[in-house]
């Protein structure tokens, strides 16, 4: 293994009834973006380096995922990430220095959904891999991150 991906979708979100990226967290998104940063804490799980989309929804949940965890990620925040496709996705995973040893990705489905399917057993989860709001998977890279692409790591879906 060279590195692990932790790939996050946003906690839930208020409807939209204007700025798609504006969108903030409900308070249940909220409460749901703490848990998911106190899961990866007690697993050992800690991002050395962030990438996250602009919109305030995934922002907020990076923030309140980070309070729960030790130390403080190098954090890059990518207009190309909000409205991404996995590929884009991929792409701006292929940018990560080849020292970082762990590498959180926060963004939205159904394109953080297509990149953890890439790499969990979708036969142990009836074929696809179902993400709702605040969903983790955590993925053991075999390639540097230049590499990274659908099939380039192994993973599972880290829940409470």
């Amino acid at each position: 293994m060279t590195g692990t991906l932790v790939i996050v979708r946003h906690a839930k979100a208020e409807n939209g009834d204007g700025d798609d990226h504006a969108r903030r967290l409900t308070g249940k998104g909220r409460a749901q973006a703490q848990a998911a940063g106190r899961l990866l804490a007690e697993s050992g799980i800690v991002p050395d380096q962030v990438i996250c989309s602009t919109a305030a929804r995934t922002r907020e949940t990076l923030e309140l995922a980070l309070e729960q965890m030790p130390g403080r990620p190098s954090v890059d925040y990518e207009d190309a990430a909000y409205g991404a496709d996995d590929r884009t996705l991929f792409d701006l995973l292929n940018l990560v220095p080849k020292d970082v040893g762990t590498v959180m990705l926060v963004g939205h489905n159904p394109a953080v959904a297509q990149m953890a399917s890439s790499f969990v057993d979708t036969q142990v989860h009836g074929g696809y891999v179902a993400f709702p709001p605040a969903s983790v998977a955590v993925v053991g890279m075999e390639v540097e991150w230049l590499y990274a692409a659908p099939g380039t790591g192994s993973g599972r879906l880290l829940t409470a």
